[in-house]
């Protein structure tokens, strides 16, 4: 299919589970931050199990072809999983400072990280029992997880990325086994801190994508726009990605009315053109979303185009989200008739 659509990871969480308003004034949750859920401990799974219900419901009324979880039960993209490895101390938490500028609690490396048991496997049996449609999940970067960690025992930075990327490693090759026909791994700190990315992030990456055969993709973005609110006009790391081992890279071009002649660099790799302005809930047109994806043809043939929104929808209210991801299904339902052959 021509200009399939998908949603980078999350979705709106429902104001019946989670404080949202607590949620959004903060910094993502990089420890566990069970304060949020508005849901007593001994009926939250089921909770969490009737909002992703909803969230995927949604995405397929909206007519999504490739439909995630919603990173429902997740406080944060990352800290689900970050927070599940043997190594860091959550106890006693460290600190790191966020991609804002701002100091935020993270876990704290005492140890060899490693992956104890599968985190998200359950999470994606549950999406891939509740669909029909292909299905996505996300998992957190090794070079990512780092950034949002203290270490207090590896001598060096990269000997911990490799670390990461083994559990991430792990991970994935269950995910895969359980069902997934696309599994995404986050990478926005790459974005964030291009000189270490280049120095042991990339090798990290692809460690973590090492001997994996499923479709994967990576996303790369300039943070949520929630809580980031300037968008420089280019990426400070973008074509690097052309030497990792994923199938898919998704990227922003809506907020930041990106100069799209910096795909080209993705040549080869089927991109995940972000499409839809999170920092607003205002619902774009069809016309608006299909000239955003016009101005990234030139560079990335259009079967290798997949419709997504910039960044993950957690913070976007309930009824915007929707109305954004039927816009964007209309808008590639125009430019499959434009590109019928």
């Amino acid at each position: 299919m021509l200009f399939p659509t998908t949603i980078v990871g999350s979705f709106p969480q429902p104001e019946w589970l989670i404080d949202r308003a607590k949620l959004a004034g903060r910094f993502p949750p990089r420890v566990r931050a069970r304060e949020l859920w508005r849901i007593p401990p001994q009926y939250l799974e089921e909770a969490q199990n009737d909002a992703t219900l909803m969230a995927i419901r949604a995405q397929e009324e909206a007519g999504l072809d490739i439909v995630s979880d919603g990173e429902i039960r997740r406080e944060s993209y990352s800290n689900r999983f970050a927070t599940a490895l043997d190594g860091v101390d959550l106890d006693n938490p460290g600190t790191a400072l966020d991609r804002s500028g701002h100091p935020n609690p993270v876990p704290r490396i005492v140890g060899r990280i490693r992956r104890r048991h599968p985190v998200e496997v359950e999470d994606l049996k549950f999406l891939r029992a509740h669909t029909e449609r292909q299905v996505k999940i996300t998992v957190p970067g090794p070079f990512t997880m780092l950034q949002q960690a203290q270490n207090d025992f590896y001598k060096t930075e990269e000997e911990a990325a490799m670390d990461y990327a083994e559990a991430v490693n792990a991970e994935i090759r269950d995910l895969f086994a359980a069902g997934a026909d696309v599994v995404q791994i986050d990478e926005p700190y790459m974005q964030a801190r291009p000189e270490k990315a280049r120095q042991y992030g990339l090798a990290a990456l692809n460690r973590a994508l090492e001997g994996i055969t499923g479709t994967t993709a990576v996303h790369i973005c300039f943070g949520y726009a929630a809580i980031i609110h300037e968008r420089p006009s280019g990426y400070s790391f973008l074509p690097e990605l052309a030497q990792c081992s994923c199938r898919q890279v998704s990227v922003e071009t809506a907020q930041s009315h990106l100069d799209c002649s910096a795909l080209a660099a993705l040549d080869g790799k089927r991109v995940m053109v972000g499409c839809i302005d999170l920092s607003t809930p205002e619902v774009e047109s069809v016309g608006t979303i299909v000239e955003r994806i016009r101005r990234a043809l030139p560079y990335v043939k259009a079967e290798n185009v997949i419709l997504a929104p910039d960044c993950g929808m957690k913070y976007l209210p309930r009824e915007a989200a929707i109305g954004k991801l039927r816009a964007m299904v209309a808008a590639a339902r125009v430019l499959r008739e434009e590109h019928a052959t």
